[in-house]
């Protein structure tokens, strides 16, 4: 994704007098998304290796994800590979529908692009791609008045011909409109990178041609402002919309928004766009930020679906609150489990391919002096249950 920045302003907890009202339901929702299962998700990313699009590990990517579908209890009737080629390139973009319960044939879309070039891509575009599994998994049985298109858009890299197509031949057809839009929410870029003040994030709002859908993108955009104020623990800020996934909508006239880091990342178009150079715990905030404003786009319904009746879920959601820190450490590093959650635990450090460097058992202070300076993953187990955090050495 390639950004223009301009003129920006910030935005805390303070709206207008339109500004979305509270909903407990959408943060009990917001608050379901895992930073164990972001993680995870941005290492299997990573080691699916260069996503570029035509190769077999492009195919591979979208394989991963349509199985991530079918593991949340998606049918194969909500699941459609669409393919495209351009020259001699084919590839598929991946798209999951989810039908709404009062206006099953208008559509909000959440999309991002999976490709990458010259590297595994986990900023750009993993980090998308990780925040709209967590989303399509938590909301999945949730009714939703309007209906959600999860998209994953392949050749974004190649100049955003997945999606291209996509608008061209599915929703436009011989230049006339056969699909409802509602707006298009994009997730392009969310990765940060770990050490930096990551508290604020990029709300795109259109403000190019044509001029016609500006007023309407401007006004999702506060709401997707005001809706990540409420849900997560970031601040905003306004970006114009740039070359991404949501330009070939844009184009047709449709309401576009999306996310993107606020400082952004050196990384991305290089072999260094690997997992070590993100930071998971700004993705994991985004997360809940595009949950609590998927929800309010597409009119969840208010009534809570949390049910902690198992010993097995009360125990889940309390291990996801565990603390390590510092982090960046040098020497050392402290364990705080939440007060709720068995005393014995487990605890393995592993590098990013995953081998075992060592382990301990109901330790809170590990010395980590004798590892050497870069990324690492670090396990805690406890009755059962796991959570997954990035660790960072330095010296």
């Amino acid at each position: 994704m390639k950004k223009t920045i301009t003129m920006l302003s910030i935005c805390s907890a303070v709206f207008s007098s339109k500004a979305q009202t509270f909903i407990q339901a959408y943060q009990d929702r917001a608050n379901q998304v895992s930073q164990t299962n972001i993680t995870t998700n941005l290492q299997q990313f990573s080691n699916l290796g260069i996503k570029t699009t035509g190769t077999v590990k492009n195919a591979d990517a979208l394989a991963w994800i349509k199985n991530k579908y079918i593991s949340y209890g998606y049918s194969a009737s909500q699941i459609v590979e669409d393919p495209f080629t351009f020259g001699s390139t084919s590839s598929k973009n991946l798209v999951i529908t989810k039908t709404g319960t009062v206006y099953p044939n208008k559509y909000v879309i959440i999309c991002g692009h999976f490709d990458s070039i010259y590297g595994p891509g986990v900023n750009d575009n993993g980090s998308g791609t990780s925040i709209i599994l967590e989303a399509a998994r938590i909301l999945r049985n949730i009714p939703t008045e309007y209906s959600i298109k999860f998209i994953h858009f392949s050749g974004e890299e190649q100049g955003l011909r997945g999606s291209t197509h996509y608008v061209n031949n599915v929703a436009y057809q011989n230049g006339t409109r056969v699909l409802d839009i509602k707006l298009v929410f994009n997730l392009d870029q969310v990765g940060g990178v770990m050490g930096n003040n990551n508290n604020t994030v990029y709300c795109d709002q259109d403000q190019s041609g044509p001029t016609t859908n500006n007023a309407a993108s401007a006004a999702v955009t506060q709401q997707l402002r005001n809706c990540t104020a409420l849900y997560s623990p970031l601040q905003t800020a306004v970006d114009p919309a740039e070359d991404t996934d949501y330009i070939p909508f844009e184009r047709k006239g449709e309401v576009i928004t999306g996310f993107f880091e606020r400082i952004r990342s050196t990384y991305p178009h290089s072999s260094d766009d690997t997992f070590a150079n993100t930071d998971p715990v700004y993705i994991y905030k985004i997360g809940k930020a595009t949950v609590g404003a998927l929800q309010h786009f597409a009119v969840a319904t208010s009534t809570s679906s949390i049910v902690l009746g198992t010993k097995e879920a009360a125990s889940n959601q309390s291990l996801e609150a565990v603390s390590i820190y510092p982090n960046p450490a040098k020497d050392t590093i402290n364990i705080e489990l939440p007060a709720n959650t068995k005393k014995d635990f487990s605890f393995e450090i592993t590098d990013l391919s995953g081998k075992s460097l060592f382990k301990t058992v109901n330790e809170t202070a590990i010395n980590v002096s004798k590892l050497t300076a870069g990324a690492y993953i670090g396990i805690i187990q406890s009755d059962g249950q796991k959570a997954v955090r990035k660790i960072l050495i330095e010296k």
